[in-house]
């Protein structure tokens, strides 16, 4: 397995709100874990939350003994919700912070995946295919039928998200598995690069024959040079089933 985790703060903003973490080596009963966070907040408050979710989670990950991955990280994801929404009752300056998580865990040649808001997991099978499902408000609507997916009412309100970690004392956590095939390559993101590039765009320096490094490394000018509105955060694995690649 191979792994590469970067964040930029992009072309606009000061601070990077953005958080990543990837670890191929065993976390507690997992064999490797991956994760995104974006915060919203005040001042300083998304950056705290984003920076709070996944060292907390990462602690309470390694002390667990729950074998199975799924039960694992929706235990685990929960506490730290519950713990950061805390933190957000007892600091004024922290009221309304929040993050978004998507977290990986690779198992053998299943990939799971947990999700809240709208930092996104892909699959890269020779083309871009979104696994996780976005929490946010126009895709509530489009699933309703009531709003077009790239209209201009979407572009302006994409960035409401309906579900955050640390938000609400309950949190309502997506899961999912992914058979992997020899070649795949996994992206996961916050949306200042899924907001910036074009699937084709993505695809393209996926699959390109850069190192996995650079392909990251890409990732994050093409984004920067697109415009960089938002925090921009990759992590870009390639399992490594069945067979060997030359990277």
């Amino acid at each position: 397995m191979k792994a590469y985790a970067i964040t930029d703060p992009g072309r606009v903003r000061t601070a990077n709100q953005d958080y990543v973490y990837a670890s191929m080596e065993p976390v507690g009963t997992l064999p490797n874990l991956f994760i995104v966070a974006d915060g919203m907040g005040g001042h300083q408050a998304g950056d705290y939350a984003s920076r709070y979710i996944v060292e907390h989670l990462e602690e309470q990950l390694k002390s667990a003994t729950e074998p199975q991955v799924v039960p694992l990280l929706r235990d685990e994801i929960l506490n730290v919700n519950s713990m950061l929404y805390r933190e957000s009752l007892n600091k004024a300056e922290l009221n309304g912070m929040g993050s978004t998580l998507v977290a990986a865990v690779i198992e053998g040649n299943i990939l799971y995946v947990a999700n809240v808001g709208d930092s996104r997991l892909y699959l890269v099978r020779n083309q871009l295919k979104q696994v996780t499902r976005d929490h946010s408000y126009v895709e509530e609507l489009v699933s309703l039928g009531k709003l077009e997916r790239g209209s201009q009412d979407y572009r302006d309100k994409k960035n409401i998200i309906t579900r955050a970690v640390g938000t609400e004392d309950k949190l309502q956590i997506d899961f999912f598995e992914v058979s992997l095939e020899p070649g795949d390559y996994i992206l996961m993101c916050s949306d200042g690069l899924s907001n910036m590039l074009e699937a084709a765009e993505i695809e393209e320096i996926i699959c390109s024959e850069l190192l996995l490094q650079e392909k990251a490394e890409k990732l994050i000018t093409v984004a920067n040079d697109n415009g960089g509105k938002d925090n921009i955060s990759v992590v870009l694995i390639y399992p490594e089933i069945g067979r060997e690649v030359s990277l």
